[in-house]
């Protein structure tokens, strides 16, 4: 169990690389050859636009090829994407730059779905420290993603080109490191043609709470993150510190999930969650106190670390939310629920920074923060009424 857990954390944080160079970079070669100034995030949009298209096939991949299968292929799209955006970006061509990214969105949204293998990979008591263990490999991308952007953006005349074609190198690191998990078997056609409607399964309190939190905890985290590269380059300030304050975010994205798994096992995925949402408005409070460096750097290292404690907590409720031959269609409609709150937040990010400002991006953000804590508040008192009920 335990290396397979390892071998998976490290794909994740290769996925983390591919996931902090994108957001990196394809905003600011969005800025460079895009018709409007507004339309430089639709690189990045088009990498959630593309996750949000695949969830359906993602899950028909997943139960006709299971777990290993299904994630290679969607590497294999990382590879072939990567090396399309390398062409786009060296031949400024911005509208296949924004297809290469929707294409390699399939890998993003099939790579969402490991931290549900971990889950499968650990017994049932360890689930929560499974899930949290592996997400901590995403410490890998901290470090590797603003780093390999800063190092390969002048490789080639074509600034950011060599980023892209470094990717491609990464994606086929993961597929030999995949090549060694040993996962489960999968839910057979008949098992997973078993369960509920997905209509049942979505109108559980639980389900809608881990649904909601994770994909208005994740669009925050996305509406702030991808606009900081642009806003910090509107702010006057070097390519190398939007890189470092990318790398201070995303160390706090999954530096705690070496410790999450065991906070929720002790307090419970909702407390946890509350503390995450704490977190997010300390992050808002930060950035509009002030656009220099270090503002920036603590304010998205606290958006990263509420960010953890949000998605893991609720990708840990979410678990007690289905049945194994029910697995493919919930984990399908959570991942479907994230993509499409990101695609519409990393539009939003472009817009606003660019015609509004940093400051109008934060206060719009107090909303998202706003419903997620109304969710959370919802379900502990449905829980409660349930205990008190029950004794």
């Amino acid at each position: 169990m335990n290396r397979n857990l390892w071998l998976l954390a490290i794909c994740q944080g290769l996925l983390l690389t591919n996931n902090v160079t994108f957001i990196a970079i394809n905003g600011l070669v969005g800025l460079g050859i895009a018709p409007r100034g507004w339309m430089a995030t639709l690189p990045v949009m088009g990498y959630v636009v593309g996750g949000a298209l695949s969830t359906g096939l993602v899950a028909r991949t997943q139960q006709r090829f299971g777990r290993r299968g299904s994630f290679q292929i969607g590497l294999a799209v990382a590879v072939a994407s990567a090396l399309l955006c390398a062409y786009a970006a060296a031949s400024k061509n911005f509208w296949l730059l924004c297809f290469a990214t929707v294409v390699a969105g399939y890998y993003n949204a099939n790579a969402g779905l490991y931290r549900f293998a971990a889950a499968e990979l650990a017994a049932p008591a360890w689930r929560e420290k499974a899930v949290s263990m592996v997400m901590a490999g995403g410490l890998i991308g901290a470090v590797a993603g603003p780093n390999l952007a800063t190092v390969t953006r002048e490789l080639f005349p074509v600034p950011f080109a060599g980023a892209y074609i470094a990717l491609a190198a990464v994606a086929l690191l993961s597929m030999a490191v995949m090549h060694f998990i040993e996962f489960p078997a999968a839910p057979t056609r008949k098992e997973s043609a078993g369960g509920r409607p997905l209509r049942e399964i979505m109108r559980q309190p639980v389900f809608i709470v881990a649904a909601a939190s994770g994909a208005l905890g994740y669009g925050v985290m996305n509406l702030l993150m991808a606009a900081t590269p642009i806003a910090m380059q509107l702010c006057s300030l070097p390519f190398s510190d939007a890189a470092l304050v990318l790398e201070w975010h995303v160390i706090g994205m999954f530096a705690p999930g070496f410790f999450t798994g065991h906070l929720i096992r002790r307090f419970g995925a909702l407390p946890v969650m509350g503390v995450g949402l704490a977190l997010n408005l300390g992050c808002i409070a930060v950035a509009l106190s002030g656009v220099e460096l270090h503002h920036f750097i603590v304010a998205l290292c606290l958006l990263g670390v509420g960010w953890n404690f949000l998605f893991t907590g609720s990708t840990t409720l979410s678990l007690t939310a289905y049945t194994p031959e029910e697995r493919d269609r919930a984990q399908g409609a959570l991942n479907f629920c994230v993509f499409a709150t990101l695609a519409l937040t990393s539009f939003a990010s472009g817009v606003l920074v660019t015609t509004q400002g940093w400051q109008l991006l934060n206060y719009g953000s107090l909303v998202p923060v706003a419903l997620t804590g109304i969710a959370l508040i919802w379900l502990a008192r449905k829980q409660r009424a349930a205990a008190a009920a029950g004794a």
